[in-house]
């Protein structure tokens, strides 16, 4: 395979993911991409590729200008395999698609990757979900988002983020003004990293979506996210179904729709929120849907 691929001229989508590929064919490949100039697309999701794999890629990435789309989903690629991929985007100018989720990268891969986003320019999607990150992983993402301008979507969903981390991606958001996409779904934030996070949409004015789905957000946290609505006029979905939620939380998002005439989509489902309460709130968000003033 990576014989062919070193001459193909014509070949733009490989899909290998789901083999066994692991290093030593990851290395196969990676020699082939630093010459070849079609492919643009290349899935290796689940092939037991480790760290030494990652380099190879890494290094591949160093030379490869024509690549705009790599799938690394559920391989075992722990920090050092994040930082030689970091150290390559660094330099590379065409891939705009990295997913790494259900990986094993923790807080020091974060990091690496986080320096990389400060100096990459073709980068708009990074796939971090299912890893190991933690608060201070978190904080190196978020003070890169501080200066990056080109990333546009964030999946940081089933990591180990508290409150300490959605803090730092709150201060993120005040500056950041490119990213579109933020999915924070099943961590562990609470009411607490809610109001930093709310507090940060009032001055936000890129984001659109916002995933909290599976934290442990309650009512003070959906009071911060009710005050974010009275001011923030670009997000249009936001996440909060299966967290901590009940009625006083859900009237403090009601009130706020009341004028909000933007946001289009609000999960709430698998809280503890009354049936009337939802049927309110409901008809607000179809009236956006629909495109009606208050």
């Amino acid at each position: 395979m990576g014989d062919t691929l070193h001459h193909n001229k014509s070949l733009s989508t490989l899909n290998l993911g789901g083999n066994q590929i692991q290093d030593v064919g990851a290395q196969c490949l990676s020699d082939a991409l630093q010459y070849n100039t079609s492919l643009t697309t290349l899935n290796l999701g689940s092939n037991e590729i480790q760290d030494i794999g990652a380099q190879s890629l890494g290094d591949a990435l160093r030379h490869n200008t024509t690549l705009t789309t790599l799938y690394l989903w559920s391989n075992e690629i722990g920090d050092i395999g994040a930082q030689f991929l970091g150290d390559a985007l660094q330099q590379n100018k065409s891939l705009s698609t990295l997913n790494l989720g259900e990986n094993q990268i923790g807080d020091v891969g974060a990091d690496f990757l986080a320096n990389a986003l400060r100096y990459n320019k073709s980068l708009t999607t990074l796939n971090l979900g299912s890893n190991e990150i933690e608060d201070v992983g978190a904080q190196s993402l978020a003070n890169a988002l501080q200066h990056n301008t080109t990333l546009t979507t964030l999946h940081l969903k089933q990591n180990k983020i508290r409150d300490i981390g959605a803090q730092s991606l709150g201060d993120a958001l005040r500056h950041n003004t490119t990213l579109t996409t933020l999915n924070l779904w099943n961590n562990n934030i609470g009411n607490v990293g809610a109001q930093f996070l709310g507090d940060a949409l009032q001055h936000n004015k890129s984001l659109t979506t916002l995933n909290l789905g599976g934290n442990q957000i309650g009512d003070i946290g959906a009071q911060s996210f009710g005050d974010a609505l009275l001011y923030n006029t670009t997000l249009t979905t936001l996440m909060l179904w299966k967290n901590l939620i009940g009625d006083i939380g859900a009237q403090c998002l009601s009130d706020a729709l009341r004028y909000n005439t933007t946001l289009v989509e609000l999960g709430l489902w698998s809280n503890t929120i009354g049936q009337s309460a939802l049927v309110e709130i409901s008809q607000f968000v179809e009236r956006n849907q629909r495109g009606a003033k208050p």
